[in-house]
């Protein structure tokens, strides 16, 4: 996902869904290194409107694409203090000809697929806390 956003910028097929990516929330992205790069490219991407008229969107194409790519493609600590420099050469790889229109629609299922898992998680640690109280009355 990652390489489609930083590679296909210019392509304006591509545009539409990378902006509609840079909207989705960082909840989907299970790994925290490509997490951070994902929240580093959509916070140095985002283009801000006036704060009465419009929402905010994205600098998607041209210049200032690059300029963030390459930034992160240089200093790797700009994008988080553990991402090395292994991490960011994937951005403006094209990821191949595999990733198409299908491909992106399976990305759009799968990133809805995480919060889910992650409304268990309060149960859990209710039943945790519960556990620690009848640990401190026994």
């Amino acid at each position: 996902m990652l390489q489609l956003l930083t590679s296909r910028y210019n392509d304006r097929l591509w545009r539409k869904k990378i902006e509609k990516t840079l909207s989705l929330p960082a909840t989907g992205v299970s790994d925290e290194v490509q997490r951070a790069m994902f929240l580093y490219l959509k916070h140095g991407l985002k283009a801000y409107k006036s704060r009465r008229a419009d929402p905010d969107g994205w600098i998607v194409g041209g210049f200032a694409t690059l300029e963030v790519i390459e930034r992160a493609k240089q200093v790797p600590a700009t994008v988080g203090p553990a991402i090395t420099q292994d991490d960011v050469a994937i951005l403006g790889v094209d990821p191949g000809p595999e990733v198409n229109d299908v491909w992106w629609d399976e990305m759009l299922v799968r990133w809805f697929e995480e919060p889910e898992s992650e409304e268990a998680g309060p149960v859990v640690e209710e039943s945790t806390s519960e556990n620690n109280e009848q640990a401190a009355d026994g």
